[in-house]
């Protein structure tokens, strides 16, 4: 198996992986979406809510928020020794919210919750929560701790984690007349019309639709579109709770870990 990064950012990654199957892939990409924990609003206490929204509708939004999450400091409250239904703080974070509208319609952001820990705040300070007319206030605290995406959505670290065949495209050029249809139709502009040759510049962008195969005018088309089944595309987009690497290294682990108790009852069954 060989690994080949393409792109990396704070929020996003894409990455080619040779020598991997599809189930392979599918596991990988599900242990990220499922089991990689990250910190969220679960548990709401409201002192006073005098806005447009029901207590529960406020609740909702909160959770929704992603935060940024500090794995190594906190521990998952089934694995809490304190055992509380609100958790200690090795469990649990509190972000505390309290906003009046006085000088006229005021709209409250993620920004106005004030964290415990000045690590677990939300990943941005603009997403809007309600909008208070004068005289309304909101007056809570929110309690975060960590959880997996397969408990509830919120918990996802990633927005998007996808994977794809690696693209081939070949061009017969004895054949083709270098009318440049298949370069204009793409809609990725992986095909190009340099001189009289038509080349392919971007085949990694390639999504596979054929489009450029379709409006060929000649029959068989001299451009073929196929792709690589043991090698394939990764893309990963962080929710901004953890870094992309960090994402990938602890589903990696978690991986691992299954597939050793996976191993330990085989040999049991053995045994």
């Amino acid at each position: 198996m060989r690994v080949t990064l393409l792109e990396k950012s704070d929020l996003t990654a894409r990455f080619i992986i040779e020598g991997i199957n599809p189930p392979l892939a599918n596991t990988l990409r599900r242990i990220i979406l499922s089991e990689v924990p990250t910190m969220a609003i679960d548990d709401i206490i409201i002192y006073e809510n005098s806005s447009v929204l029901h207590d529960e509708i406020l609740a909702l939004r909160l959770g929704l928020i992603p935060l940024k999450t500090d794995l190594d400091s906190y521990n998952l409250p089934e694995k809490c020794a304190c055992k509380s239904e609100l958790g200690c703080p090795l469990c649990r974070a509190v972000l505390t919210l309290n906003v009046e509208a006085k000088g006229g319609v005021r709209t409250v952001y993620s920004g106005d919750l004030v964290p415990e820990n000045p690590n677990i705040v939300p990943v941005s300070d603009k997403i809007p929560i309600v909008k208070l007319a004068p005289g309304q206030k909101i007056m809570l605290e929110a309690y975060a701790k960590l959880g997996r995406g397969k408990d509830h959505a919120k918990w996802q670290p990633v927005s998007a984690c996808t994977y794809r065949y690696k693209p081939a495209i070949n061009i017969d050029y004895a054949r083709c007349d270098s009318c440049g249809k298949c370069a204009d139709i793409c809609p990725r502009r992986v095909l190009a019309k340099e001189g009289n040759k038509i080349v392919v510049v971007r085949e990694m962008e390639c999504t596979l639709c054929t489009d450029c195969i379709r409006v060929c005018g000649i029959k068989p088309p001299p451009i073929q579109v196929s792709w690589d089944e043991s090698t394939l595309i990764f893309y990963v987009e962080s929710t901004g709770s953890l870094p992309v690497d960090r994402i990938i290294f602890e589903a990696l682990k978690i991986y691992e870990e299954k597939f050793t108790e996976f191993i330990r009852l085989l040999e049991g069954l053995k045994g």
